[in-house]
């Protein structure tokens, strides 16, 4: 094989033809000579004439001449010539005008000859050198050029040559210099047409360069052509992300493959864009290293994931940096580095936290609003600590809390002390983010009591008697006062502020008890009274007080007598027995025996009471019985009595209640009746006359959706009524008359809402979602759908439908079952066919209209590992060249897999040690194998694909391989006689000489096999037949010479295009190697008994346009050495320079 792939070898072959026998004439003199002939060189002449060549004379008169070809028959094509027979001249003539161009192989000589008619027909042999004149412009032998050159390619050196071939014959005319535009830094073309490389290619600056070249002339005239440079890629670059710091976030509960990372997607290729080879991606280290095992990334898409949950509050810090790798899968040395930074977001996962479970306060009873009772804390280990709301609960708790967690008082009114000593409420701490999370804190407020209330007297009034025989120091009365507040400020001291001028009193500070102070000197029918004014006063800092009154009576010696006569009263009929008419004031002075008090007439009706109230026995009728009374009644002491007359008057009073017709009543009304709408009437009548029996109307309970007229009492709808919300209302009708006081009376009324249909059916989701196996049963309940209608009956009755399927399929794949709602299966699923099946469900409910409500359904169908991978192809033919480079990629095998993932989890399983498949059904050829299609033209590969790696399911395919026919083999010759032999003639192309024929072999196929044989160096009198064989073309005289070296070149047809050079003289033991140089035996020098020498001639050419070379004698001398052991041959190699 060539591992160029650009060089372009030859076989060349230097042929010697001997010539053995001579035939024709010695040349003659300038005139015409028709006995022996002769040549003649007739000067120049310029390039384009056209006349009289030549006259020619010394003819002899009746003789003929003509023109005939001498060397190149196409010469006579310039030329035609004029005689007469009979004529002694004849002249010479251009046919067209005559051409140094068309003439450059024979050196711009046109070549000619003269022949005598005779027996003996001798030839005058002309030459004429025509004069190049430049008419000619340069033409480029290809109008494009495609050549591909390696990035690799070293500085100043030759990568393509353009050859441009310029007609005219002489140097000076047909001399071409080369251009190119645009012009380049990265190459210069020479004034030989050779492109040299100028600076270090890129592929991935730029994949191809366009040049026009021009080749132009010393005279200005010129040709352009197309000049096209293709960079190869070569694998010299290392991958590359496409930025090196990548951001990615990732709440701290979460696993799995992370969303959005920016700027874009983490993807690395190779640098050499040509190539691209695959990457494999990994984890090199992860800052902090304790978070290793939380990473993972996918080798081949690069896709990074969390496989362990983080947790934030355990974190010193919420970023991470993961340092990932690419690597090219076939130079683990090529690596590309990056760093994936890795926030972990705050997840809401811990509870908020009081600074203590519970709290107990102190607080001053009667505290200001607003007044500060305590802030708690609340803490939350998540980010930002708590951020949420704060409340107490219950809500009429008298206190608030702000947004700061500072607990004021709300309510002053409520922190009495002395009705409540304690308040127990909570504080409750609520997330506002999801999941809200709740806690709670219980706090215990002790009110502290403030000097708030002033003693309070039991009584306003307090009495005490200071009879005849009392002393000093007995107790007359006691006051006492009463003061809720706690400790000093709750304990009384009583004093006695007014009234005790004499000094009779004394009163107890601390019982309050009032004594007779010194004996109070009585007078006889006076009723001596002492008002004495007693102060009770706290203990408190600021002490508060309260005063009462207390009378001390000292009677003497006095007669019992009422103070007026008559006495008038009035008291209302119906009463109960026992009603105060009046008070009767009296005189009367008790001493050793009280006053007696009675009534005298209508005693059975009326009672008087010691103290002079006058009240009833009975229950008195207005209506049935008298209207006025005259009542006698008498106050006597046992000596002494007095007597007087009450008046009573008996005034009539409303002692009937309404009544209402019937109790309780029931009645109905739709949901939807209009505000305004009448629902009964709650008559009720009394028997009371007058304003007594005038009823009004009011309505209790009801949450304002029933009014009642008052005067008529209709009922009637006051608000819109829902009978979802509320299906009855439980009232009281009231009834009052108008007399004083008012009489009442209740009924009760029962409204009952009835149901109409204004609920549409609702799901309990909107969307229900149910996963399937795909082997799952026909019949399979797989799930039971929910809706409610509050409606009552047939409204509220539910049945249930699918009303549509996506996909559709006929029949429906699913069947729900109207009553109960339960979904079932009721065709076999198939996951490859559906993957999710959409179901729009209804609930209708029974009412009239039916109302109905939509959901859907979504049944995601469960893959289950039921169809083989398939292979896009059951046989792929692909077709390679041998000089394919190891490690390249051939083809990628497509095979798929209906299963849920496809065949991502799949691998490939064959035999075979020259070519490689990899999980992504890449077939490449081996990093150590090459291809040689000489040894082995195809390969044939049974590829199997398993889908999984365990109970994995499989299939089948061919891969053939044909290896295509590279250029690698140079052309070969066969063993060729040295020298070849062929008799001297007079041979032309009309007439050639065989003299050999050479079947030179190429192992390579087609093109590249095919070989053709030439001369280096054109002869005029040798060409080669297209089957190899060597003729002669010219005349062959073995008198003038003898023998000729031809250099043959054996060229195949393949490209790069191998050539390969050898000579005659080359000796059937010896080869040489075209590509080393090598000079090696070809067959066995057993039979060589005798010290030989063998010579040869090589070749050295290189590949340049036009190619160069150079020659060497080859020198091989055999000897013969005797030893002991036998004979050997040694091998001397001598290369002589010619």
């Amino acid at each position: 094989m060539d591992p160029g792939g650009l060089s372009r070898t030859c076989v060349l072959v230097v042929v010697s033809v001997c010539v053995c026998l001579a035939m024709g004439s010695p040349i003659g003199n300038s005139t015409i000579n028709c006995d022996t002939g002769g040549n003649k060189d007739l000067g120049a002449v310029n390039d384009g004439y056209t006349g009289d060549v030549e006259v020619v004379d010394g003819i002899k008169a009746g003789s003929g001449v003509k023109l005939v070809p001498y060397i190149f028959a196409a010469h006579l094509e310039f030329l035609e010539l004029s005689f007469t027979l009979g004529q002694t001249s004849a002249t010479v003539r251009t046919k067209k005008p005559l051409d140094a161009d068309e003439l450059a192989a024979t050196d711009s000589t046109l070549y000619y000859s003269i022949m005598c008619d005779g027996l003996i027909k001798y030839n005058n042999t002309r030459t004429l050198k025509i004069n190049d004149v430049n008419d000619k412009r340069p033409v480029f032998t290809q109008k494009l050029y495609n050549i591909s050159v390696s990035e690799t390619q070293r500085v100043d050196t030759e990568v393509l040559r353009v050859t441009a071939v310029d007609a005219d014959s002489s140097t000076e005319n047909n001399r071409v210099t080369y251009s190119m535009v645009p012009a380049s830094e990265d190459f210069v073309v020479t004034s030989s047409g050779v492109f040299i490389l100028k600076r270090r290619l890129n592929y991935n600056v730029v994949q191809q360069y366009n040049f026009t070249v021009t080749a132009q002339d010393k005279f200005g005239l010129n040709d352009t052509a197309t000049a096209l440079i293709d960079v190869e890629d070569f694998d010299n670059l290392n991958p590359y992300f496409g930025h090196n710091l990548y951001q990615a976030s990732i709440p701290e509960n979460r696993v799995g493959v992370f969303g959005a990372i920016q700027p874009e997607a983490i993807k690395a290729q190779d640098g050499d864009k040509g190539i691209n080879v695959t990457v494999t991606y990994s984890i090199s280290a992860v800052s902090p290293d304790d978070y290793r095992r939380n990473f993972d990334i996918d080798p081949w898409s690069g896709a990074l994931s969390a496989v362990i949950a983080f947790d934030r509050e355990q974190m010193n810090s919420s970023v991470i940096s993961v340092s990932i790798e690419a690597a090219q899968t076939d130079d683990g040395l090529k690596t590309a580095a990056a760093v994936v930074s890795v926030t972990v977001e705050d997840v809401n996962d811990n509870i908020p936290e009081f600074d203590q479970p519970d709290y107990s306060v102190t607080l001053l009873e009667n505290s200001p609003v607003n007044a500060v009772l305590f802030k708690p804390i609340v803490t939350d280990l998540d980010q930002g600590g708590f951020v949420g709301t704060l409340r107490i609960l219950p809500e009429s708790a008298p206190f608030s809390i702000g947004s700061d967690g500072t607990v004021r008082v709300k309510n002053s009114t409520a922190l009495d002390r002395e009705t409540i000593e304690s308040i127990t409420f909570q504080v409750e701490a609520r997330e506002t983010n999801p999941p809200n999370n709740v806690v709670i804190a219980r706090v215990s407020v002790t009110l502290l009591d403030e000097n708030d209330n002033s003693p309070e007297f039991t009584s306003s009034i307090y009495e005490g008697t200071v009879f005849a025989n009392q002393t000093g120091g007995i107790v007359l009365v006691q006051v006492k006062a009463e003061d809720p507040d706690a400790d000093v400020n709750g304990q009384i001291k009583y004093s006695i502020d007014f009234g005790n001028n004499d000094g009779y009193f004394s009163i107890d500070e601390n019982t309050g008890e009032i004594s007779l102070a010194k004996t109070i000197p009585l007078v006889e029918n006076v009723m001596l009274e002492f008002p004495l004014y007693v102060t009770a006063r706290d203990g408190g800092i600021i002490s508060r007080s309260s005063s009462t009154q207390v009378i001390i009576r000292a009677p003497g010696d006095s007669k019992p007598q009422f103070l007026q006569n008559p006495y008038y009263g009035t008291v209302a009929e119906e009463q109960a027995p026992g009603v105060v008419i009046l008070r009767v004031n009296f005189h009367a002075i008790t001493a050793e025996t009280p006053a007696t008090l009675r009534v005298e007439t209508e005693a059975d009706k009326f009672a008087i009471s010691p103290s002079g109230e006058f009240t009833t026995k009975v229950k008195l009728d207005y209506d049935e019985g008298p209207h006025n009374y005259s009542v006698e009644i008498s106050i006597s002491d046992g000596s002494n009595s007095d007597s007087a007359v009450v008046e009573v008057q008996v005034t009539d009073v409303n002692d009937n209640s309404p009544v209402f017709a019937s109790s309780p009543v029931t009645k109905s009304v739709p949901e939807d009746a209009d505000v305004g709408s009448n629902v009964t009437v709650v008559p009720a009548a009394d028997k009371d006359s007058s304003f007594n029996k005038e009823i009004r109307y009011s309505l209790r309970g009801g949450e304002g959706r029933f009014s009642i007229d008052p005067v008529s009492g209709m009922v009637s709808v006051a608000g819109a009524l829902d009978r979802e919300t509320k299906a009855e209302y439980s009232m009281l009708v009231v009834a009052e008359d108008q007399g004083r006081p008012a009489r009442s009376a209740t009924a009760a009324l029962l409204v009952q809402v009835s149901d109409i249909n204004d609920n549409v059916p609702e799901f309990s989701k909107a969307e229900y979602q149910v996963e399937v196996s795909e082997a799952e049963s026909v019949g399979t309940s797989l799930l039971t759908l929910s809706a409610v209608d509050p409606d009552e009956g047939a409204n509220g009755r539910v049945t249930y439908s699918i009303f549509q399927q996506v996909p559709s399929s006929d029949p429906a794949v699913f069947e729900l079952d109207s009553s109960s709602g339960t979904l079932r299966l009721v065709q076999p699923l198939d996951y490859s066919e559906v993957k999710v099946y959409s179901l729009m469900v209804r609930a209708s409910d029974g009412g009239t209209p039916s109302l109905v409500g939509n959901g859907s359904v979504v049944v995601k169908v469960e893959d289950v590992n039921n169809n083989p991978p398939e292979f896009s192809k059951e046989s792929y033919d692909v077709a390679v060249s041998e000089n394919l480079a190891s490690g390249a990629s051939i083809l990628t095998l497509e095979v798929t897999d209906r299963d849920e993932g496809g065949f991502s989890n799949g691998y490939f399983l064959y035999s075979n040690d020259t070519f490689d498949i990899n999980k992504q059904g890449v077939v490449s050829l081996r990093k150590d194998v090459t291809l040689d299609r000489e040894k082995t033209d195809s390969y044939i590969l049974q590829v199997v694909a398993v889908d999984q790696a365990a109970d994995g399911l499989r299939a089948t395919a061919q891969l053939n391989i044909t290896v295509l026919d590279y250029n690698d083999n140079a052309p070969q010759f066969p063993v060729i006689p040295d020298p070849l032999q062929i008799p001297e003639g007079d041979y032309s192309e009309e007439n050639p000489g065989e003299i050999f024929t050479i079947v030179p072999t190429d192992a390579d196929l087609g093109l590249n096999g095919e070989v053709a044989l030439s001369l280096i160096y054109p002869h005029p009198l040798f060409r080669f037949r297209e089957d190899g064989t060597l003729l002669a073309v010219g005349p062959l005289d073995r008198e003038s010479r003898e023998t000729y070296d031809l250099l043959v070149k054996a060229s195949d047809k393949g490209s790069p295009q191998r050539e390969v050079p050898f000579y005659t003289g080359s000796s059937p033991y010896l080869a040489l190697n075209s590509e080393t140089g090598e000079v090696v035996l070809t067959s066995d020098i057993a039979n060589v008994t005798v010290d030989t020498t063998l010579e040869l001639t090589a070749m050295a050419k290189d590949h340049g346009r036009p190619p160069l070379n150079s020659t060497a004698r080859v020198v091989v001398n055999l000897r013969i050495v005797s030893l002991v052991e036998g004979v050997f041959r040694e091998l001397l190699l001598q290369l002589q320079p010619t």
